[in-house]
């Protein structure tokens, strides 16, 4: 080697070791950035951030030490009192804690907001303010100030951390400082959003207490109907009286309840009932969209914003603008959206895609789900903030199973719908009613409208017998549901888990007593009712015993179509439970 060269062997080396110096220094603060700005309590996650400075760059035994809350009593004859509330072991709330954080230190910090980076702390504050767990080693001590905000010269918390004086301490000297104060302004950030948000989540606890007392005021003492609510059951009574308490206010209402239960139905009568109702009602289904279309069609986009933006394009907040806005199905949107949609609720204001220029807008939000949004908060898929926003006044939709007396009416009511569009005279004989108003409607009234729909249009004549319903040609889906499901929950899902319907697809109320004359909207049954129909109208499935089925089977010359209509089943669910228990068709 030339000897020209030796002289910069050294500095090359320095130069390498100071680099993956710095390489390490940008890796942990990384690390803690990405701890401190995932997690809704930054306390929480503090032992993980001490214990990452310590994994990578030797910082060990850290701690935070926090003023005491100005209206906790003050005990102590300490300036300034304060509480180590995290270590690199873990959460910790004993008070002033000299096993992590001398007092000398701690009073001198609290004192002038004014970092200490100590070469030997026994020598500079004496053994005694060495933490136990360091005795016997010459170790360095690192303390920055953590303060109210970035301008304050209060400050309300201590972040320190050790270093052991044999770890090349002069290569760390001004690094130990740097990232310790850059650590602080994390933390420091990431607790004044935990006050905004805890502030805000009051205040809209406040609101949704003073609008649910104002909901819950003295029930009226006959049923509250809204036009084009149908029912007069006690659970859609209250619902409606609840919607007229908070219709007129400008709280933000999210309607909950099962598939199927009509939210927008009910949407639009907080609309009506409210003073924007000459204004737009504007619906935007949330889980019909993308997320990239759902923001062009919530915020507009400008002309090039993207390609096929051929022109400005309003977005829904902008039409709703002085109206009522509903965002149904609000649970399906991703977390990345929910931030976005955060700021236009708070603040009444967005760009457009593409855009620049602020707009501000005033709208009445009134949103709806099937889903259980606490439990998505709590696991985080849902944006705690955004929950607090928009659930101001929940109202829980009732399904159709806990409603049965609605049931008739609502039937009626799509008939005669059916009727009008198709040019019929179309009525339910008594027992096809009846058998209607015993089912479960797991898809709550659109399962029923579809339902009557379907009986109306396979009717061979001017009244809708027993034989055409779905439930009697073994064709109800909902039937099987109830059937083959493995919990007392409803098939379809939802929120109604409160409200169990039977596991069996059976009756829960008695058929009504037929009355000495029949009412005017029932037509006469039909007299093809088979006669050997059992006194139980209850259904049986394939899940019966065997002998019984042989009983049957026997009885009906092994003929299928009429042990079936022995044991009130169809034809298929005869065949299923034969081969279920292997019996073999005997040719009589």
């Amino acid at each position: 080697m030339n000897d020209d060269a030796r002289p910069h062997v050294p500095q090359a080396r320095a130069a390498v070791k100071a680099a993956r110096k710095e390489h390490l220094v940008l890796n942990a603060v990384f690390e803690v950035a990405k701890v401190l700005t995932s997690t809704p309590d930054p306390i929480a996650a503090l032992p993980g951030v001490l214990n990452i400075l310590n994994s990578f760059l030797g910082l060990c035994h850290g701690s935070l030490a926090l003023l005491v809350e100005p209206d906790r009593p003050i005990t102590s004859g300490a300036r300034n009192p304060w509480a180590v509330v995290a270590t690199s072991l873990g959460l910790s709330q004993r008070g002033p804690n000299g096993d992590y954080l001398p007092e000398p230190v701690a009073q001198m910090v609290f004192r002038t907001g004014v970092p200490i980076s100590t070469w030997d702390l026994g020598e500079e504050f004496g053994t005694d303010s060495v933490p136990p767990a360091l005795k016997g080693q010459s170790v360095r001590l690192i303390a920055v100030p953590l303060r109210e905000n970035a301008r304050s010269h209060l400050v309300i918390g201590v972040l320190c951390a050790y270093r052991l004086a044999d770890d090349d301490g002069a290569g760390w000297w001004d690094r130990d400082i740097s990232v310790l104060t850059m650590v602080s302004a994390l933390l420091e950030q990431s607790l004044r959003f935990r006050r905004m948000v805890a502030r805000d989540r009051e205040r809209v606890l406040e609101e949704s207490r003073r609008a649910l007392a104002m909901a819950s005021e003295v029930a009226p003492s006959k049923p509250v109907s809204i036009d084009g609510i149908i029912g007069d059951s006690p659970a859609i009574s209250e619902v409606t009286a609840r919607i007229r308490k908070v219709g007129p206010t400008r709280a933000a209402i999210l309607l909950r309840g099962e598939s199927g239960t009509g939210k927008e139905l009910f949407a639009r009568a907080i609309h009506t009932l409210s003073d924007r109702r000459d204004k737009p009602f504007v619906r935007v289904n949330c889980a019909a969209l993308s997320e990239t279309l759902l923001e062009s069609e919530l915020f507009g986009h400008e002309k090039g914003a993207f390609t096929g933006a051929m022109g400005l394009k309003k977005g829904r907040f902008e039409l709703a603008d002085g109206g009522t806005l509903f965002l149904d199905e609000i649970g399906e949107i991703s977390h990345a959206f929910q931030a976005k949609l955060l700021r236009v609720l708070q603040e009444g204001e967005f760009e457009r895609v593409g855009g620049t220029r602020t707009i501000k807008v005033d709208f009445r939000l009134v949103t709806a789900t099937n889903r259980d949004l606490e439990e998505a908060v709590a696991s985080g898929k849902f944006r705690a903030d955004l929950y607090f926003r928009i659930c101001v006044v929940p109202i829980l939709l009732p399904p159709l199973r806990a409603r049965p007396g609605d049931i008739q009416p609502l039937a009626q009511v799509f008939l005669d719908r059916f009727n009008r569009e198709n040019g019929a005279k179309l009525s339910f004989a008594r027992n096809a009613f009846d058998t209607l108003c015993r089912c479960k409607f797991p898809g709550n009234v659109r399962e029923l409208e579809n339902c009557v729909n379907r009986a109306a249009a396979l009717s061979s004549g001017d009244v809708i017998g027993l034989d055409v319903l779905a439930c009697q040609q073994g064709a109800c889906l909902s039937a099987d549901l109830w059937r083959l499901q493995k919990s007392d929950a409803s098939p379809i899902g939802g929120l109604a888990s409160g409200l169990v319907a039977q596991s069996e697809p059976v009756a829960r109320y008695a058929p009504p007593v037929p009355e000495p004359a029949p009412a005017p909207m029932f037509a006469p049954a039909p007299t093809s009712a088979p006669a050997s129909a059992p006194a139980d109208s209850r259904r049986k499935t394939a899940d019966m015993e065997r002998d019984e089925l042989m009983a049957a089977m026997t009885q009906a010359g092994w003929v299928q179509a009429k042990a079936a209509r022995i044991l009130g089943m169809t034809p298929r669910q005869i065949a299923y439970a034969l081969k279920k228990h292997g019996i073999e068709v005997q040719k009589l």
